[in-house]
């Protein structure tokens, strides 16, 4: 619930921002998130940019951005960066997505290729194993 002034405390802006309280904590630990202002009773208050942040952060998170690139994303409040700068950034980020891709595709494969030899048999003559300890 927002109080009068538009702030939230740490349980709701985990709840707005579907994370969890850890999550903010070690943001905040890590200097990702600024530390909030207190109560006098010493409850953390978040204001609306410090919501709109972390909503950020959880994006840049959830398409597997560093936290190194974030700090970096979020370095354009304090210094600009010019468009190509984000775009190199976002660039190698989406060849490093592509080549994990590649890697799974492979890990795929070979994961077909042993199941598919399973005869579900009793585990000295499973193919799988016999895979394992050989390669």
């Amino acid at each position: 619930m927002t109080n009068s002034r538009g702030f939230v405390k740490r349980g709701q802006l985990a709840k707005l921002a579907a994370c969890n309280i850890e999550t903010i904590r070690y943001y905040e630990n890590i200097g990702i998130m600024s530390q909030p202002m207190r109560t006098t009773s010493g409850h953390r208050l978040y204001a609306k940019q410090d919501q709109e942040r972390l909503k950020f952060v959880l994006r840049c998170r959830g398409l597997g951005f560093s936290l190194t690139d974030i700090r970096y994303l979020l370095g354009m409040e304090e210094q600009p960066l010019s468009c190509e700068q984000v775009y190199v950034l976002t660039k190698n980020h989406l060849q490093t997505v592509r080549s994990k891709i590649s890697d799974l595709e492979k890990l795929e494969a070979t994961l077909a290729r042993m199941s598919a030899k399973c005869e579900r048999g009793v585990t000295p003559d499973c193919a799988v194993i016999t895979a394992l300890a050989t390669r």
